[in-house]
């Protein structure tokens, strides 16, 4: 076991730690060793093909080999590195069909009538009722918005939308 951990140095490296630089992910580590860089998925360690590309060539120039637990990949070999390029690759495509699938279905869900976001607090015959207390300015704002149910700024993107 000991002279195991003398031959390879791993470096589990967590979601946080793998948005700073691969320098400072792996710091001090001595020449000699065989260094590897272990990710759950390769998907965490960039986001497309091409940051993969780019990292697995600047662990390469460090001399630090790239392991991929969920894969069961490393890319210590040519065959390694093919089925890198081979799944970043496919993930990448199934990123892209995820985002026009999602763009697809906002898109006839607007044709259909559904709009996005949050509802609005009041109906829109008590939005003017809002407004309207509000430019009589027989009432504070915040005697507006208790007796409304509303917040400040909700009165206040109110009163914007019928100004506009």
């Amino acid at each position: 076991m000991i002279s195991a951990l003398s031959l390879f140095a791993i470096a589990l490296i967590s979601a946080q730690v793998l948005h700073c630089k691969i320098s400072d992910a792996i710091p001090g580590f001595t020449l000699g060793l065989r260094v590897f860089l272990v990710v759950w998925r390769l998907d965490r360690l960039g986001r497309s093909l091409k940051d993969l590309i780019e990292t697995m060539e600047t662990l390469d120039k460090r001399g630090i080999g790239l392991s991929s637990l969920q894969e069961s990949i490393t890319t210590t070999n040519n065959s390694g590195r093919l089925i890198f390029h081979l799944f970043g690759a496919l993930a990448e495509f199934e990123r892209n069909l995820i985002r026009e699938r999602t763009t697809a279905g906002l898109v006839a869900a607007r044709k259909r009538g559904h709009r996005g976001g949050r509802p609005k607090a009041l109906d829109p015959a008590k939005r003017q009722l809002a407004v309207k207390l509000y430019t009589e300015r027989q009432h504070t704002i915040i005697e507006i918005c208790k007796l409304m149910g509303i917040s400040k700024p909700t009165l206040y993107n109110y009163i914007a939308e019928i100004n506009t």
